[in-house]
């Protein structure tokens, strides 16, 4: 007996769209309470994967309720990470982390990363089990249209939130509502369960938004210090993001690290236009208009951060009729400009966090590829000049930077460092002659010189091609443990077994979903707002497949598996990098059509292949489990690089198409 009464589907929608809203708000407060957290973002969205999946495996081996636990954990993982210190460590001489000569005490992040993914589960399984009831009283593909309609609006109003700047007591208003209404408790002890976890839940959100100097951005907590405060004599302010230090102002011109740069120059007259990738802080801005620059474009990826940089800095550069602020990332910036620059500056665009739904992509990772320098040189005058600095943490990452410019412009570049440190300023000109460099600073390549990195595979803080050990042992606990839960929530695998092709699509599902992710950041920026749109193009790509199942019955599978295999296939032959030359509405259209072309159509046979089954939550949690380690897999990436996860998500469809055969010729 189905049931899809409009209160039934009401109380999917709000479920559905509580289990995104929560996905998405813990990756954010996570990442920000839980120092370097956020380098390891992609281990909260593991997490919820499977613990949706286990609440749907135990809805169809018990009927009592998880749902009512949902307040509970989430009142306890709130009140234990605002109160306790959680770091995950994060050292090392083959990757880098900014940030982390910080090197907080605790225990080792192979043990650290599966507790947060174990802590995220539990809470999302109890909102899954809650969805899974509802979900197993509706037809297949009326649960399913549904929850992707909760789905759309959990993203959709979580994106407006964003864009409005709203603190974690906002997000914890909001799931309590729909808790409380979803649950509705009526026992006394049914009241105590709810009420006071959620009245925890609150009072310590309340607490933290209130805190001095936190601003919430799209991607960080931010706190911002008075740097008078610090007893150094300066002014402005400082800014850490997620607890690491990112930027600190200055009112002074002379320091080394910004006039390196135009002491390089080897002509003295000052640069007409300046571009400053990272404006950040202001500093850069600040000194190029001390140096006469007659015109700036200072490009920021955080309004919010930029916000607070204004109105700090001593000088006030960004109030200044000079300068033209673009609130983009910088490699979108320069793709969508015909212009060039006299001087051109990489400044501190080190991010601390990754791209959302990208295990290893940070939002500057497309800064510092070979092609992005081929850019640099492209929007460079003849007498333009290009310069980048940073604190780089290890000498192998100048070298590999130095190597991406002498392969990009042809000639080696100067490369001046400041201390013994890796504290470098790298300077190149569009022409050798542009650049007055001495001896010593002249850079030449090593044996031990790391190659540069490329768009496929943008990873220039993983020094070779490699999965660190770290992660190998930290993702090999999660799957033991994950395996593990699985059979103690579901119990015998039998189940899961019958529906092997849908575990098969859902970890192809996912490769294909982090591919769409990292090319649209590439074609169109690694913001928060490109982000956000990928994923909803993604969920309504599902929920047109979905709405035409419901309609038409294809009766082959083998037709849209050999269309789906087509897709996939033109999406390997055609690179990323054919597209970005295109006017920027036909690389959309096409990109589109690249990206959400096997989205759409792995979906229809998802659609068409759930429709009929009579187990619908073994089903889904076998895809649900599915995508999971699909997350797992997707950390080949470092190996292999983006485009080769359609190879392998083609090899997982292929494996689909052999694990359910008997459902090929005929859907009834």
């Amino acid at each position: 007996m189905t049931d899809s009464s409009p209160g039934l589907r009401t109380r999917l929608i709000a479920l559905c769209f509580l289990m995104l809203f929560v996905e998405l708000a813990l990756i954010r407060w996570l990442g920000g309470n839980i120092l370097y957290l956020s380098y390891f973002s992609n281990i909260v969205l593991l997490g919820s994967f499977l613990g949706i999946g286990l609440g749907f495996l135990w809805s169809h081996r018990s009927e009592h309720s998880l749902l009512r636990y949902t307040p509970l954990v989430f009142g306890l993982l709130v009140l234990v990470v605002h109160n306790v210190p959680v770091n995950v460590v994060a050292t090392g001489g083959d990757l880098i982390f900014f940030g982390g000569e910080l090197k907080p005490d605790g225990p080792p992040r192979e043990i650290v990363l599966p507790i947060i993914f174990l802590a995220v589960a539990t809470l999302l399984a109890c909102i899954g089990n809650g969805i899974a009831e509802t979900f197993k009283k509706m037809k297949n593909l009326d649960a399913y249209q549904f929850d992707l309609v909760g789905s759309i609006i959990g993203i959709a109003v979580f994106t407006l939130l964003s864009f409005l700047g709203t603190t974690p007591i906002v997000w914890g208003v909001i799931s309590a509502v729909i808790l409380l209404w979803t649950i509705n408790p009526r026992r006394p002890k049914d009241l105590i369960l709810t009420v006071v976890p959620l009245l925890v839940l609150l009072v310590t959100l309340g607490i933290e938004s209130r805190e001095d100097g936190v601003i919430w951005t799209p991607y960080y907590k931010a706190n911002s210090i008075d740097i008078a405060g610090l007893g150094v004599e300066d002014e402005g302010v400082g800014a850490l993001v997620n607890g690491v230090p990112h930027w600190f102002q200055t009112a002074t011109y002379d320091l080394p690290i910004y006039q390196t740069v135009y002491e390089r120059r080897t002509d003295d007259s000052p640069a007409k236009d300046l571009l400053v990738i990272g404006a950040g802080s202001g500093n850069d801005v600040s000194v190029g208009l001390h140096e006469g620059a007659e015109h700036i474009d200072a490009v920021e990826i955080d309004r919010r951060l930029f916000e607070l940089a204004r109105d700090g800095h001593p000088n006030e550069p960004y109030d200044d009729p000079r300068v033209d602020v673009h609130i983009n990332d910088g490699r979108a910036f320069l793709e969508r400009s015909s212009k060039e620059w006299d001087l051109m500056i990489l400044a501190l665009p080190d991010s601390l966090t990754l791209v959302q739904g990208a295990s290893s992509i940070r939002l500057e990772s497309y800064l510092f590829t070979q092609e992005a320098a081929e850019a640099y040189r492209e929007h460079l005058a003849d007498d333009g000049v290009f310069s980048m600095y940073n604190l780089y943490r290890e000498s192998w990452l100048v070298d590999r930077y130095a190597a991406t410019l002498e392969a990009a412009f042809g000639h080696a570049p100067c490369v001046t460092k400041l201390d013994d440190t890796a504290l470098a300023v790298l300077t190149i000109g569009a022409r050798p002659g542009n650049v007055t460099c001495p001896a010593s600073d002249v850079w030449s390549r090593t044996a031990e010189t790391p190659d540069p990195v490329h768009d496929d595979r943008p990873f220039p803080y993983l020094r070779e091609a490699s999965i660190p050990s770290f992660y190998l042992v930290a993702l090999g606990l999660i799957l033991l443990v994950s395996l593990l839960l699985v059979r103690a929530v579901g119990g015998p695998l039998s189940g899961l077994r019958n529906h092997l092709d849908l575990f098969f699509m859902g970890v192809a599902f996912l490769l294909l979903e982090t591919k769409n992710v990292v090319q649209f950041a590439l074609l169109f920026g690694t913001t928060w707002l490109v982000n956000s749109l990928v994923f909803g193009g993604v969920m309504l790509s599902v929920l047109l497949a979905v709405v035409i199942s419901k309609r038409v019955v294809i009766r082959r599978l083998a037709v849209p598996y050999a269309l789906l295999g087509v897709t996939i296939i033109i999406g390997w032959l055609v690179p990323q990098s054919a597209l970005l030359p295109l006017a920027t509405p036909v690389r959309l259209v096409l990109a589109c059509a690249l990206a959400f072309a096997p989205i759409f159509l792995a979906n229809i046979i998802f659609a068409q292949r759930f429709r009929e089954t009579s187990d619908s939550t073994n089903a889904f949690a076998a895809n649900l489990i599915g995508a999971m380690v699909g997350g797992v897999l997707e950390y080949t990436s470092l190996l292999i690089g983006y485009r080769n996860l359609l190879v392998v998500a083609f090899l997982l469809y292929t494996a689909a198409v052999v694990a359910g055969r008997k459902h090929l010729r005929v859907v009834a």
